[in-house]
């Protein structure tokens, strides 16, 4: 029920609610006084405590700056960044750790040779099905372009795994199919 009084202005009647708990009765009531807190600001000058923060304005210019680069300038910068990382961390390597990456490389390029052997053996068995593949350290060096100790290296590795033999004669092997 809306009671009218003399300024004009219609103001809710809690007239029903005397019976209520005062809990409740406060929860119920609007409320009609608004105030505002001012506090005193480390700058020494005084600021509303909702107003919004300085680090939000600085936030969203700095999304108007990044939102006004091209797309193409941002994957140049990005791939400049990722560069600098790359050969920053390679920089500050300690030497025990790029001993370690060194080996590890080496031991993938032994692998992959061993592999190219193996698979020369297996296309020179398909076109000589009847013979045996002998082959020579350094015609097979020379074959694949490698380092004749490197492909020595690889023999040996193949030899673990039984995919080739050694042959009577110095620096010869046979390629198992």
């Amino acid at each position: 029920m809306i009671n009218s009084r003399d300024s004009g202005k219609k103001q809710p009647d809690f007239s029903s609610e005397r019976s209520l708990s005062p809990k409740l009765r406060s929860v119920n009531r609007p409320r009609y006084k608004t105030s505002v807190i001012f506090v005193p600001h480390r700058f020494g000058m005084y600021s509303v405590p909702n107003r919004i923060p300085i680090a939000t304005l600085a936030m969203n210019s700095f999304m108007e700056i990044v939102s006004s680069i091209p797309l193409h300038w941002w994957i140049v910068s990005s791939i400049g960044a990722l560069t600098m990382v790359a050969l920053s961390m390679r920089s500050f390597e300690t030497d025990r750790s790029r001993a370690k990456r060194a080996e590890r490389k080496r031991k993938k390029e032994l692998r992959l040779l061993a592999d190219k052997i193996s698979v020369y053996g297996q296309s020179v068995h398909q076109r000589y099905p009847t013979g045996a593949v002998v082959v020579s350290e350094r015609d097979l060096a020379e074959q694949l372009r490698k380092r004749p100790d490197n492909v020595a290296t690889a023999l040996n590795l193949l030899l673990g795994e039984q995919k080739v033999q050694k042959t009577p004669l110095s620096g010869y092997w046979k390629l198992n199919a």
